[in-house]
């Protein structure tokens, strides 16, 4: 994760470098070298994946002459709301990797017997259906409408599993129950969100360049504290990732650059705003895995990691 880019980027690699002493660790050897298992544990993902967003973005602005870019909006699917607000300018680059790292340790304390379950192909109108369903079976709640027929579900195990069952009669064309402990995005997620309330507050945000996105709604978020609220809140409630690329698509938004590893919200974007172009910067055929976009205007810059 990153070697490439950070082999041909003096930008990039002094992300890495500044993850290291952010974290008293060699966190970029792990991005480089794994183990695959160490690097897949969510207080290590998280902050590696945070790292490799911004040294994406640092790499395209020394592409573009080094400017600051000027996008008009910055959204973050679910932990990538951190990756968004350091690019944003909210937080530190420092404070967002130690603060992803004890969201990652708040998460995994709170997990009890949660469960995560990933729904193609069910009918919009069958959605509250399923909810009934599955809420009249525990805690169970909508984490993810990540793009038209394709959402998350999250809870208490036993919810989730007989709702996963239930999708398939309803309609779903697959219902897969994902291979995670942690119920993201869930009530099951309220004392890991207390405990991050109160380390929030300890840590300085700066208003943000541009709006950023409540998860949840796709609210605007122009003010610090807002977004120091929204990263206690989007741990207990869903990302409605539709909501928000229709509001930046409404908003003038024609581009949508994907920052850090993968291209997933690339391909999610095409699902939900078809006439929109979602650029992915990681390129595996590009030099340095960076593809630069032909042009930059009516931009949004994306981030995300799951989770």
């Amino acid at each position: 994760m990153g070697q490439a880019l950070s082999a041909a980027s003096p930008v990039a690699a002094a992300v890495f470098r500044a993850a290291d002493e952010a974290l008293g660790e060699p966190l970029s050897a792990l991005c480089f070298d794994g183990p695959q298992e160490q690097l897949d544990l969510t207080v290590n993902s998280q902050p590696a994946t945070l790292a490799t967003s911004i040294a994406y973005l640092k790499a395209l602005e020394e592409s573009t002459g080094g400017a600051r870019l000027a996008p008009a909006f910055y959204a973050g699917h679910s932990m990538g709301q951190y990756s968004a607000l350091v690019a944003a300018g909210v937080l530190t680059l420092s404070d967002g990797l130690r603060l992803v790292r004890e969201r990652g340790r708040q998460m995994q304390a709170s997990s009890g017997d949660g469960a995560m379950a990933a729904i193609i192909g069910l009918p919009d109108e069958r959605l509250g259906e399923l909810e009934a369903y599955g809420t009249a079976r525990g805690v169970f709640t909508i984490a993810n409408r990540n793009s038209p027929g394709q959402i998350v579900v999250s809870g208490e195990r036993a919810a989730v599993e007989a709702a996963a069952e239930l999708a398939r009669e309803l309609g779903a064309k697959r219902a897969i129950m994902l291979p995670v402990s942690v119920a993201a995005h869930s009530p099951l997620m309220s004392t890991a969100a207390e405990n991050m309330r109160e380390i929030l507050a300890t840590v300085d945000f700066a208003e943000p360049d541009a709006p950023l996105l409540v998860n949840a709604d796709a609210r605007l978020l122009t003010e610090a504290g807002t977004c120091r609220a929204e990263l206690v809140e989007h741990l207990t409630r869903g990302v409605d990732w539709i909501a928000a690329v229709e509001r930046m698509s409404a908003g003038g938004v024609s581009q949508f650059i994907e920052v850090g590893p993968g291209k997933v919200l690339t391909g999610l974007i095409k699902r939900i705003v078809p006439e929109a172009e979602g650029f992915a910067l990681d390129d595996q055929g590009a030099p340095g895995r960076l593809a630069v976009p032909p042009f930059l205007a009516s931009t949004a810059i994306i981030t995300g990691a799951a989770g």
